[in-house]
């Protein structure tokens, strides 16, 4: 928990939240950038709320207390037992001896690697082995080219310039600045120095990533050809985009790779011997299954709930709260010209719900939801489909690690919305004739 709260989340959220600023900024100019970048800037947000309220969750319930006590009520318990005695002392070690480097782990998946270009890069290093390794099978080059040339084209289908390079130069000045010089990788930044100016001034950062940019084969199509079409090794390694993407990940696979993968192979051992220890504490305990890489369910109730003092969120909510969010031109809150018409004739067909006079756009359950859940459908006692999970609360995105029943909602769109935006607001009767329709609300308190 104090790992998670002080160290690692801080960080994802901080190096996300500069990605996000720099992507937005391009997306606000552009109606074309914003539609080349929006799912791409929704995965990278997604994960930003997620940590941001996990660690803000985390702290509110003062979850770290509570899992104290019961590492405490377990060391009581496992004192006089050789083989559980050692659990909590072989933790604190584990954990203890990686902490130094998480910072390091974090600021190469989410700040280095943060940049499609860069995260492009780096899959070259796959083409690099075959160029490099002698002895290496004849269809190897062959193949990687194939496969870094496939995923080229993804990239620049979805690649913009102007952001990435402002990801590039703050997410290589965080790296610079918050990681310490010991753990950076040998000469980097000190090259950077001497080709352009002080690294204290952010300007010597963006000169840089725009230098990257500009000389890199990899965003020009004729320089990529001639190196398909003749590809060796130094032409590869002198790219200034795959010697940046390159260095760091060299650095943390060959000295820190080794380090998290036994604090992950110890973590596991001591789990699977704390679980058995718990469960032979608590012998009559219920517990629920590992459901891990299986088909599951969870049964909730629709429910409303109130996170603090004074505040109420209904249950369900309707056009009329998406009229009220309505800002003409707002990059967010802007709505269709055909959605307002039909709003305004109340034009909603039978997919009106009676108890709110009005089209039910989103519900809340209390069902136990988790990453990957986007899109799972929900169905009433009947087996029949009348939403779709796709987020969860703030207020309980701790539930990975403390489920909350008096606060955690799966928020669902409710499926009569989506009957009514296929059917009226996009004039697809003809997949509508395709479903069986039961009618009747789909949700109650």
């Amino acid at each position: 928990m104090n790992l998670k709260t002080t160290t690692e989340n801080p960080a994802i959220v901080n190096l996300r939240d500069v990605r996000l600023k720099a992507m937005l900024a391009q997306m606000k100019k552009d109606p074309a950038v914003r539609l080349k970048l929006a799912s791409y800037y929704a995965g990278v947000a997604n994960y930003w709320k997620f940590y941001d309220g996990e660690s803000k969750q985390l702290l509110k319930y003062n979850v770290e207390s509570q899992k104290k006590k019961q590492e405490a009520a377990f060391n009581q318990w496992a004192q006089d037992k050789p083989a559980y005695a050692h659990i909590f002392s072989d933790y604190a070690k584990a954990y203890d001896e990686w902490k130094p480097y998480v910072k390091q782990r974090v600021y190469i998946g989410e700040g280095i690697l943060g940049s499609p270009l860069a995260a492009f890069a780096a899959n070259l290093m796959l083409l690099e082995r075959a160029l490099t390794t002698t002895g290496a099978p004849a269809d190897a080059l062959p193949k990687a080219l194939v496969t870094v040339g496939e995923a080229r084209k993804t990239l620049l289908e979805s690649e913009d310039r102007p952001s990435d390079q402002e990801i590039i130069a703050a997410t290589a000045h965080l790296f610079y600045t918050d990681i310490p010089k010991d753990q950076q990788p040998i000469g980097f930044f000190e090259n950077i120095r001497s080709k352009f100016g002080d690294l204290n001034d952010n300007n010597t950062w963006r000169i840089w990533a725009a230098a990257l940019m500009n000389n890199t084969f990899i965003l020009n199509d004729k320089k990529w050809n001639d190196f398909v079409a003749h590809p060796d090794a130094v032409t590869l390694q002198q790219d200034p985009a795959f010697a940046y993407a390159d260095a760091f990940l060299k650095n943390y696979y060959s000295k820190y790779q080794p380090i998290f993968a036994l604090f992950t192979s110890r973590n596991q051992d001591l789990g699977r011997a704390y679980l058995k220890g718990v469960m032979e504490m608590e012998p009559n305990k219920q517990r629920y299954p590992d459901a891990t890489s299986t088909m599951r369910v969870t049964y909730g109730n629709v429910k409303a709930y109130s996170p603090r003092d004074a505040v109420h969120y209904d249950y369900a909510c309707t056009m009329a709260g998406v009229m009220e969010k309505y800002v003409p031109g707002d990059y967010e809150f802007d709505l269709p010209s055909d959605l307002i018409d039909l709003y305004k004739k109340k034009d909603f067909g039978p997919y009106k719900d009676a108890e709110h006079n009005d089209m039910v756009v989103c519900f809340i359950t209390t069902n136990d939801i988790t990453g990957g859940n986007s899109g799972s459908p929900v169905l009433n006692g009947n087996g029949e489909l009348i939403g779709l999970a796709f987020d969860g609360n703030y207020e309980a995105l701790s539930h990975k690690i403390q489920f909350d029943p008096v606060y955690n909602r799966t928020i669902c769109v409710d499926v009569r919305y989506v009957l009514w935006c296929i059917d009226k607001l996009g004039g697809a009767k003809n997949l509508i004739n395709e479903l069986k329709l039961s009618g009747g609300a789909v949700v109650k308190k």
